[in-house]
């Protein structure tokens, strides 16, 4: 849409190339140790946010480049090797941005999956981190609030304060997630609050009684432009998640796929025209569509223009109906990677009867490395409602979640 309006297109000049060769010759790639999920890309291209489309930050792993593909400007032991940080290509070469654009922000290597970007293929080189060393021009990874490694941890406080919970858990939980209904302006109070505490505000803008139709005509725009006004106004980056779970029974737009994907893209171009970048849109289908399976999930997609991260909504709902922390994510998990882009689930939680809660918690790591490794946040709705999704809803489960929490995976 407006990329043109944010994108920086880097140079490579004689003393970038000497620089390159000095960082080759000292440090053959100073590889990161977050392995990503595996899959090779070699584009990224630019959101009309100004936001690169592929996520950044994340670790390569051994031999990412110089026989393999590698992401921009991704670092790996052996990265580069005599090679280059050309976006998405090993071997000899110079370090322009390449396929994928300048500041591209490609996905990963066929080694180790999501790989760091360099500044989207600026100076090369390899930095301690293992991301393509750039000169300070390019954007990093807080563009796009993807963690250095490991997920962020979030929650919706349904059940205790956000000071009780951290004195029970020992720490404070990076993502807050809060809900907002259409009028409701959420770009001050806690908002405001989270963001001066060094937390990340998770928006879930709920338009209750709104007709999409409005939103698509202009007729809500006042609305839209003040929130967007609000929202440029905070100046750091922040989730805002628009009609979560539009294919499942909320049922936002009257599950009309197309009139959804209309009204979010007007929304966005509105925050975009305002100048509002640090806003990161998340869209966080449900797990799965009112008919149970994922048919018609991506048909809400709004397309990868207006996505920073894509998403998902799921619980454990217990009982007969009892399912493992993998068994919940494990069908919509591959249309949403397919995406390249980094997954936040968006809500989630488990019943407490039907199984071992606690253990289900257990499991949540080993499967988030092994099975999931695109998913880079997951927030908890803490709250006893159509279950008990608690935390605290065992002392069992209790102790699993703060034994979760204390690890370094959600601790990046």
């Amino acid at each position: 849409m407006k990329s043109e309006q944010f994108c920086r297109v880097h140079t490579f000049s004689a003393t970038h190339a000497l620089k390159l060769t000095i960082c080759l010759a000292l440090a053959t790639g100073c590889g990161a140790s977050d392995p990503g999920p595996g899959v090779a890309d070699a584009g990224g291209g630019r959101s009309s946010s100004g936001h690169p489309t592929g996520a950044a930050g994340f670790g390569a792993t051994a031999g990412s480049a110089g026989a393999g593909s590698a992401g921009a400007g991704s670092g790996g032991t052996g990265s580069g090797g005599t090679g280059s940080a050309v976006a998405g290509s090993g071997g000899t070469g110079s370090a322009v941005a390449g396929s994928g654009g300048a500041a591209s922000g490609a996905f990963g290597n066929t080694e180790g999956g999501v790989g760091n970007r360099g500044g989207g293929g600026s100076t090369g080189g390899a930095s301690p981190a293992g991301s393509g060393a750039s000169a300070g021009q390019g954007p990093d990874s807080s563009d796009l609030l993807v963690p250095a490694s490991g997920a962020w941890l979030g929650q919706y406080y349904g059940d205790a304060s956000i000071a009780a919970t951290t004195t029970k858990l020992g720490r404070t939980l990076r993502i807050h997630l809060n809900y907002w209904g259409w009028e409701d302006d959420w770009t001050k109070g806690e908002t405001v609050a989270d963001l001066a505490a060094g937390r990340i505000p998770l928006i879930s803008w709920e338009p209750a009684d709104i007709d999409f139709e409005d939103i698509v005509s202009g007729s809500l725009d006042a609305t839209i432009k003040s929130r967007a006004a609000g929202a440029k106004a905070l100046k750091e980056k922040f989730f805002l998640d628009f009609a979560a779970e539009m294919n499942g029974d909320e049922a936002w737009s009257g599950n009309n796929a197309k009139l959804y994907v209309d009204a979010y893209r007007h929304i966005h171009d509105l925050f975009v025209a305002a100048g509002a970048t640090n806003v990161v849109w998340a869209w966080c289908p449900n797990v799965s569509d009112t008919d149970g399976t994922n048919n018609a999930t991506l048909s809400y997609y709004p397309g990868d223009d207006y996505v920073d991260w894509t998403g998902v909504d799921g619980y454990n709902w217990g009982g007969s109906e009892w399912q493992s922390f993998h068994d919940v994510f494990k069908d919509i998990y591959p249309l949403l990677a397919a995406k390249k882009k980094p997954i936040l689930i968006g809500e989630m939680a488990s019943s407490e009867t039907g199984g071992n809660k606690a253990e289900w918690l257990n499991a949540m790591i080993p499967s988030l490395k092994n099975d999931f490794p695109w998913i880079k946040g997951v927030v908890w709705f803490d709250v006893n409602k159509e279950r008990d999704w608690r935390i605290s809803s065992s002392a069992a489960t209790e102790k699993a979640f703060r034994a979760m929490a204390a690890d370094k995976f959600f601790s990046p």
